[in-house]
Order: structure tokens, then C-alpha cells, then sequence
């Protein structure tokens, strides 16, 4: 199974990973399309924290016994056949429970349904790890 991991000293805070991730989830071909003032645009799966000195990007860490998956009433929160976790939007009832329980804050509230890194699924490599300039944020097999 597949997961990123962080190297937070690696890190430089450009927010390129969360500006990738909103491109590669708006379903659109031109960046520019993306990030024009018509264009309604996701939310990002991956979020950089900021406390300075430090920066890090955060996303689902694709745990091996994933609680938000055990505690979603709906069964939205699901592995996939690949192994990872990912949100059926359809099934999600927006009850938030995801959110609460996740340890690392990387279930977000999206419109109507969770959100999470789903590690760009149809894609062979995430674009948040393909696009950082000073690769902190890298792919691992688990």
C-alpha cells in the first residue's frame, strides 16, 4: 500500500502541493482555467501548517487501522481494492464523525460530503509529491 510521508525540514512553505491538489481535483486541463475568478475550485487534500520556524504539509497518512473508516456510520470512509482509504461521496451523510476522530486533522469538512487525500487516485504518482520543488513530501510503499 502506498503513503506519503512528510520530511518537514525539507519544507519551505510555497503551498505548491495545495495548489497542485486543487488542479488535479478541479477536473479541469489548464491551470490557468483552475484558478481564473469564474472557475469554482475544490478543496485541497493536502493543507501546509504553518508555526514558524516549521512547515509542513498535512494529509491522510493512510493508517493501518484507519479509525475514521471504523467509525463511519454510513460506510462512506472505505479502503478501496488498492488498499487505500478513500470517501464515497455519495454515501457520506456529512455527520463529520471522519473529522472528529482522525488523530492527524486530515479529514476536512468539503461541500456536503468529507474530504481527504485520496493520493490522486487514476494517477500513478500524487501531484502534490510530483510538483514539490524540494521533494518533502514523498511516496512510500507500506
Amino acid at each position: 500500500m502506498r503513503r506519503l510521508t512528510v520530511r518537514e525540514d525539507a519544507c519551505i512553505g510555497c503551498h505548491l502541493c495545495e495548489i497542485w491538489c486543487i488542479f488535479e481535483h478541479s477536473g479541469l486541463d489548464d491551470i490557468m482555467d483552475c484558478f481564473s475568478s469564474n472557475s469554482t475550485r475544490p478543496l485541497p487534500r493536502v493543507r501546509v501548517e504553518e508555526c514558524r520556524p516549521v512547515t509542513f504539509p498535512l494529509q491522510c497518512r493512510q493508517c493501518s487501522e484507519p479509525v475514521c473508516v471504523f467509525s463511519c456510520p454510513s460506510g462512506a470512509m472505505h479502503r478501496d481494492e488498492s488498499g487505500v482509504v478513500r470517501v464515497d461521496e455519495d454515501r457520506c451523510q456529512a455527520c463529520w464523525t471522519c473529522v472528529l476522530v482522525c488523530p492527524f486533522g486530515a479529514v476536512r469538512k468539503g461541500d456536503g460530503h468529507a474530504i481527504k487525500c485520496d493520493l490522486c487516485a487514476g494517477r500513478e504518482f500524487p501531484a502534490c509529491a510530483e510538483h514539490c520543488p524540494n521533494e518533502a513530501i514523498k511516496v512510500e510503499e507500506a
